[in-house]
């Protein structure tokens, strides 16, 4: 299970694949990751708008990496574009709770009992539920709520597990998991992020 509390925080943090991947090869050449801090103030590594904003960066992917365990990193390089997306959306779940639970308890859902489609009041009633269950979330306004779906919807389309919408409707994409990758999660006793991906029990 992950720890912490809920947060919004995904409202400001992009799905910053090109970001996770580059971090990544720098952790396999030998980097540290004070030395990817150092070179992301100076040099500007991943190409960020502002100093703010590479600051933001770095903190958010290198939280990411962070909950994942080293043999993801290991594994990571020989995975296709579409599985290595597949292990971004398992860190960001590893690293935020209030994702993992709609994960958990929407999309995973959705694709147990055949319903391959997620619309707005799916968000809608995911928060609610949550502010009833958690002091922090229910002090967010309609507009964060609003913001924080629209953090969702993106991140699930670029991961490739949602389509585009459609009439206020996004299908879902059931990801064909690599045989490496699942196998990891297996031995790591995390077969719950498997489960979320195929809609398991």
């Amino acid at each position: 299970m992950v720890a912490g509390e809920y947060s919004a925080g995904m409202v400001k943090h992009p799905f910053w694949f090109i970001e996770f991947k580059k971090f990544i090869n720098f952790l396999n050449e030998g980097m540290t990751y004070d030395e990817i801090k150092k070179n992301n103030l100076e040099d500007n590594i991943f190409s960020a708008a502002t100093e703010e904003r590479a600051i933001m960066t770095y903190n958010t992917v290198s939280k990411r990496i962070k909950a994942l365990e080293d043999e993801y990193l290991q594994v990571f390089p020989n995975l296709d574009v579409t599985n290595q997306k597949l292990v971004l959306l398992i860190s960001i779940m590893k690293s935020d709770l209030l994702f993992f639970e709609f994960m958990h308890e929407v999309f995973r859902e959705k694709l147990i009992i055949g319903i391959n489609e997620i619309e707005e009041s799916d968000f809608r009633k995911f928060f609610r539920d949550k502010q009833m269950q958690s002091d922090r979330a229910a002090k967010w306004k309609d507009y964060t709520l609003k913001r924080l779906a629209g953090a969702y919807k993106t991140v699930l389309f670029e991961s490739g597990v949602l389509e585009n919408e459609v009439n206020g409707v996004r299908r879902i994409k059931k990801p064909i998991i690599d045989f490496s990758l699942e196998e990891l999660l297996r031995e790591k006793n995390q077969e719950v992020y498997l489960n979320i991906l195929q809609g398991v029990r």
